[in-house]
């Protein structure tokens, strides 16, 4: 039986590293939201309706790419932690607004402090102008995504 040809490995290819630090971002991550009570899909809801202001319950689930059933789920948990308030639309009685709330917003300020520190550790080796030109290529590298992201 004949060998397969070996492709040539370049040694430029990013995707691993990528997936590399996504993970070890995410596991850090988790370990600095996780005494704040919140997971990173808390982050992500919170950090949408800070930027959107108030936003329909059904504009959210599409903003973070989720169905009903599971966005009822989440705004549940974040309702529950007084973290989010969702009311009837004034002009649509059938739909929902959902607005963060006090605590949500000082919630999230503690978030995107704890998050900080770790974004510092993990880039620690980068100078700031080398953080910013990441930033830069991953904001490009993304823009071809089927979402925007937040």
């Amino acid at each position: 039986m004949e060998e397969p040809p070996v492709l040539e490995q370049s040694v430029r290819r990013s995707g691993a590293l990528i997936d590399y630090l996504a993970r070890h971002l995410r596991r850090r991550s988790e370990s600095a939201l996780a005494p704040l009570g919140l997971r990173t899909r808390h982050l992500v809801a919170l950090t949408v309706l800070r930027d959107r202001a108030e936003i329909t319950q059904q504009d959210l689930a599409a903003a973070l790419v989720l169905d009903s059933t599971n966005i009822v789920g989440l705004l549940n948990e974040l309702e529950g932690k007084h973290l989010v308030e969702r009311r009837r639309s004034p002009q649509d009685r059938r739909r929902h607004v959902v607005s963060l709330t006090d605590d949500g917003v000082a919630l999230l300020c503690q978030a995107e402090t704890a998050l900080t520190a770790v974004e510092d550790e993990v880039f620690e080796t980068l100078r700031p102008e080398q953080r910013d030109q990441l930033h830069e290529l991953l904001v490009a590298a993304t823009s071809s995504a089927s979402a925007p992201f937040c």
